[in-house]
Order: C-alpha cells, then structure tokens, then sequence
C-alpha cells in the first residue's frame, strides 16, 4: 500500500478502468435522456394531433348543426344519414337537397349536395350539379351509438322508420374522431332544435 500511495507525480491519473467506468455511466446517462426525450416527444406528438382532431370535430359539428338548424323539410332519415332541404351555404339563394351520410366502412362523414332551381315546391334538383363533400376523414363510430337520433316534441327519441317527419323536433348529431389514448375514440354530440322549421314552403 504504501507504494502505491507513494506513485511518482508522472504516474498520477487515471487508469483505464477507471475511464471505462466513467464513459459507461455517461453513456447509461445519456441513453436515460435520450430514450425519455424522445417517449416524450412522441406523446407530444399524440396528443397534439389529438387536440388538432378534436378541434376539426368541434368546427365540423357546428358546420353540421347550423345547416340541420336551417332546414326546412327532412324528406328520409335513417340512424346513420339524413336527407334534408337547406341552405348548405350562406350565399345560397336557394336551399339544396343535403344528404349527411357515413362513407365506406363507416370511417368517413360525407355530404351529398345538390342544388335546386328554385325552394320547394317549386324547384326541381340540379343533379348535374352534385357535389360531394367529406365533412369527416377520419370518422370514427363507436359500438352502438347512432350518427343520428331523432326526437320528439317530448323529447322521447323516436323509432324508425318515422312515418311523420314534421313530428321530428330535434336531432342529436353524435360524431367522433379516433383517439391515441383512448379505445372509444373522441366524441361529440350535438342535438339541434327543429322548432323554428319553415313547413309553408
């Protein structure tokens, strides 16, 4: 022992092991960080694009909501599409016969618009003037639970096929998106009062 502790000043330092020893923790260190950085970064990116979803399905129900508000006939209804009279665009100067219904496999939300010369009764349909449009991309329906449901004026929802469509007084809209954190998705619903509805056209 006392050699070692009596090493000449040339020999003081340290030995390799002691250096491997060292570059290993750094190393543990460093992949430590660099693993939970990037487990990070990719749950930021989750729920990132989850808050970006979420906020496309909020627009895209009020976009829904205030075209189903301004109807003025519902002509078929059914629990995954609907199939009205209104005005899909606020610079329209005639309604459109809008149909809301789910795409291939239920995985989007889609729009049939077609305009009209002229309001009911009167109008005849443009057909060749359709355009389809995708509301939804990546729409997402959870087990059991209806695109539409429609109620009454006691606000008892009603069961199809509804043999009166004037005695639809709201509509409730459930849509939603998937979700990386959870296995039913992102919902929202949004029921939409029909009590103001034009019947005289």
């Amino acid at each position: 022992m006392s050699r070692l502790n009596n090493r000449p000043p040339e020999e003081a330092g340290f030995t390799l092991v002691e250096l491997l020893i060292v570059i290993s923790l750094v190393a543990i260190m460093f992949i430590s960080f660099g693993t939970f950085f990037t487990n990070y970064m990719i749950l930021y990116s989750k729920y990132q694009k989850d808050s970006t979803n979420f906020t496309e399905l909020a627009n895209q129900s009020q976009r829904v909501a205030e075209v189903l508000r301004g109807l003025t006939d519902i002509t078929a209804e059914s629990t995954n599409s609907i199939t009205v009279y209104a005005y899909f665009s606020p610079v329209d100067s005639y309604v459109s016969q809008v149909k809301y219904y789910l795409g291939s496999g239920n995985k989007s939300l889609l729009a049939d618009v077609t305009p009209m010369t002229a309001n009911p009764p009167n109008g005849t349909l443009i057909t060749a003037s359709k355009k389809t449009y995708t509301v939804i991309s990546n729409y997402y329906q959870a087990s059991g639970v209806n695109l539409f449901n429609y109620y009454d004026a006691s606000a008892t929802q009603m069961t199809l096929p509804i043999a009166d469509e004037h005695s639809i007084m709201d509509i409730q809209v459930n849509l939603a998106v998937p979700g990386t954190h959870t296995s039913t998705g992102q919902t929202l619903s949004i029921t939409v009062s029909l009590r103001n509805r034009k019947t005289n056209l």
